[in-house]
């Protein structure tokens, strides 16, 4: 299966590209020459075994470590800027553990992380009533009930989608998301695919995920990276039928068996054996 990029217009205007990414660590490639077109209005999932490069990529994207190559956002080349020139450009993310602040309300996080767009003298200033945008966030989010609660005290998933909310208010237009369903229940994962459904239409959004029925149940795109660079890329139905993938996952080649009787049942089988080992391996990387 052949790799395609596919127009930045396609969908929205808005897009994030990235060719040649590569980042070395002392001679080690952990991300090595990748190219990927992120579009705007599409929910893309990326997926590989532990040591893939995917959570890599996402570090050279937004700053925590140097990368070369080109990582494009609307005329912007995030390789040569800071961080928080990052943020400020757009570009939002979270991390595999929820970073809020378990201290304050779930309001007060909300409040800090839009303040990313206020003046630094302004930040001193009294607030009068909650901003349009927060309300907003709070509403996306589902926690307008728990808004005066410490977030110290909200469950896992409700963390997660508190994060989601600050780069909501911060006005993040490409979201890079690690794991956000990692630990959550049945009920939440759904909730959480919903969320993105929802705030998709208007962004970019890339999640590094290793649950495959939720893959599955969302992705619109998927991408799988192996050995820091990207093996193959498509639907999930197509993702499932490419045998770099089944060799990456398994160790295996479907050839061998191609021509033998009985080979659709083996496929069949392998191909069961793949969905499994694709969930519980990625669920360890």
């Amino acid at each position: 299966m052949s790799i395609q990029h596919h127009a930045p217009d396609e969908l929205g205007h808005d897009y994030l590209e990235i060719r040649g990414l590569t980042v070395d660590f002392d001679g080690f490639k952990a991300v090595d020459g990748v190219d990927l077109t992120l579009l705007q209005g599409r929910l893309h999932f990326l997926i590989g075994p532990n040591g893939a490069g995917k959570t890599t990529l996402v570090d050279a994207v937004t700053g925590l470590v140097a990368g070369t190559g080109l990582a494009r956002y609307r005329n912007q080349d995030l390789l040569g800027m800071r961080s928080h020139r990052i943020v400020r450009a757009g570009i939002g993310r979270t991390f595999q553990t929820a970073t809020v602040f378990e201290e304050l309300t779930v309001l007060q996080n909300l409040d800090i992380a839009g303040g990313i767009h206020r003046r630094a003298w302004a930040m001193a200033l009294a607030r009068r009533g909650v901003p349009a945008y927060v309300e907003q966030a709070l509403e996306a989010i589902g926690l307008q009930d728990l808004r005066d609660r410490p977030a110290g005290v909200l469950a896992h998933g409700q963390k997660q989608w508190l994060e989601i909310g600050m780069l909501l208010v911060q006005d993040a237009k490409v979201m890079l998301l690690d794991e956000p369903v990692a630990g959550m229940s049945a009920e939440e994962r759904e909730e959480t695919g919903e969320l993105l459904r929802r705030i998709g239409y208007e962004r970019t959004i890339v999640v590094i995920e290793h649950d495959m029925e939720f893959v599955r149940r969302f992705a619109d795109v998927v991408t799988v990276m192996h050995a820091g660079t990207v093996l193959a890329e498509g639907s999930v139905s197509e993702i499932q039928a490419d045998p770099r993938v089944q060799e990456v996952y398994l160790g295996r080649q479907l050839d061998a068996v191609a021509d033998d009787e009985g080979a659709a049942e083996v496929e069949a089988q392998v191909q069961a054996e793949v969905e499994a080992t694709v969930e519980e391996g990625g669920r360890r990387a």
